[in-house]
């Protein structure tokens, strides 16, 4: 029930280039708080590729509102950006990319599908449709997991390492789970129990 963003939607104006990251582990729900640095440019700052610090947003899917942005690491993309809109528990649109440019382009194929999951590279796009409630496919379970598996393997080509990278995704804005999450108000510490800034 949204309209499609604009690359500008993702930016984050700074003064500083150290910021609070989510730290993502491979097979696990949890997740840790580390400092790093993004790359900050003409105020702006963005994904540092290089260092595996890469631009993570949730956008609210109910209604319109900015997108919140902060920083994960361990997704490994060298290109491009995934989304998914089954992100636990609200299933906003959350994605991780290498540019705003990127995120931008994953977040409106999923606006435009009315849910499901997408891997972009420029021109290349993958995506699974999920218009049921945004988390369920129309489609059987072959083709449903046939399009499943080659969203999985460009994800993969992109450079991710993470075994499964959109299942690590979608628990990324589950904020009741330790330590540092991302939800569509902000960024969130179950440790401490209440939103954090992203600078340090």
């Amino acid at each position: 029930n949204i309209s499609k963003k604009s690359p500008e939607d993702f930016k984050l104006e700074a003064s500083t280039d150290l910021v609070r990251v989510i730290e993502a582990l491979d097979g696990e729900l949890i997740s840790n708080e580390i400092e790093a640095k993004a790359i900050l440019k003409n105020g702006s700052l963005s994904s540092n590729i290089d260092q595996d610090i890469l631009k993570i947003s949730v956008v609210n899917r109910y209604e319109n509102k900015a997108p919140s942005v902060a920083f994960i690491k361990n997704f490994g993309l060298k290109k491009g950006a995934i989304a998914s809109s089954v992100g636990h528990d609200s299933h906003n649109i959350i994605a991780v990319g290498t540019s705003d440019e990127e995120i931008c382009n994953a977040v409106n194929l999923i606006i435009k599908n009315k849910g499901g999951i997408c891997a972009v590279n420029n021109e290349n796009q993958k995506s699974l449709a999920l218009p049921v409630a945004g988390i369920i496919s129309d489609k059987n379970a072959w083709e449903t997991g046939k399009l499943y598996q080659e969203i999985d393997k460009m994800a993969k080509e992109l450079g991710s390492t993470l075994k499964a990278p959109f299942m690590t995704l979608s628990f990324m804005a589950l904020l009741v789970i330790p330590d540092l999450k991302l939800s569509d108000k902000g960024l969130f510490s179950g440790k401490k129990f209440e939103f954090v800034n992203i600078l340090k």
